[in-house]
């Protein structure tokens, strides 16, 4: 990796990676099709009313998925988030998977995810990588510099919903769609081996998919680095971990066994 990615990710809190990944399509887009063959406990339709294509994901899944364990264990991707964290060792949280068929129009809402999540670390990247072509009027954006703000917003289902949390200091998400102009937002097509990779506090968001022809399948891998520790959110987590939940409080060392280390 070269510097200037580096200062490119810690500047604006998302950077686009290219090729690296081009070895990989083939064996996720398999892993894709077993999962949706086998659907975990999370499977969720996000889109169950629209006319034309689904927007629907799960995760959790790398543990029971061949081809996401291969992946998470022996890709690319846990060296790619210790070089953009600078950290000591790097352990994964979760993987999930998005995919928007052809012609959903679905947007994804603005958001970051760190108040999703019932994890936290003093380094957090996720890497976002499409398994088909992505332009850039239906690839994920981003606020740059918003990982900086020092602000946590109120999590928000992608159906619209607001996750009904008691945690203190959640504000609001600004409007951001309709203020683009007030905002370095950051974009980039994609060809499959492309990712981008973006830390947990870093705002974003994504159109429906443009395109007529092809489905955007993503597999979204998430990292955490140092000093990583139990959040106690105040209510429902996205993944659910509710076995955690009494077991752990606020602070708490991660299970190695549920969140084990890459490198």
């Amino acid at each position: 990796m070269n510097k200037q990615m580096r200062e490119d990710f810690s500047r604006d809190g998302a950077v686009v990676v290219r090729g690296l990944f081009k070895d990989w399509i083939e064996p996720l887009r398999e892993a894709v099709a077993y999962n949706l063959a086998h659907p975990g406990p999370f499977f969720k339709n996000y889109s169950p009313d629209q006319p034309q294509g689904r927007f629907f994901g799960d995760y959790c899944n790398w543990p029971n998925n061949p081809g996401y364990r291969s992946f998470i264990q022996g890709g690319p991707g846990a060296a790619l988030a210790q070089d953009l964290m600078g950290s000591q060792r790097v352990r994964i949280f979760h993987e999930h998977v998005l995919i928007k068929e052809a012609g959903n129009n679905k947007p994804t809402p603005w958001h970051h995810d760190e108040p999703y999540y019932c994890v936290t670390a003093e380094q957090t990247v996720s890497i976002w990588l499409p398994l088909d072509p992505v332009a850039r009027n239906s690839s994920v954006e981003f606020v740059a510099g918003s990982h900086r703000w020092g602000k946590l917003f109120r999590p928000r289902k992608f159906t619209g919903v607001d996750y009904d949390h008691t945690t203190p200091h959640l504000e609001i998400m600004p409007d951001i769609e309709a203020n683009r102009a007030d905002y370095p937002i950051l974009g980039w097509d994609l060809e499959p081996g492309d990712a981008i990779a973006f830390d947990y506090l870093t705002v974003h968001g994504a159109p429906g998919n443009a395109s007529n022809e092809h489905s955007r399948r993503v597999i979204s891998t998430r990292w955490l680095g140092d000093n990583a520790h139990y959040v106690d959110r105040g209510g429902e987590t996205s993944p659910p971990y509710p076995h955690l939940t009494g077991r752990l409080k606020t602070g708490d060392p991660l299970p190695d066994d549920e969140f084990p280390f890459i490198k």
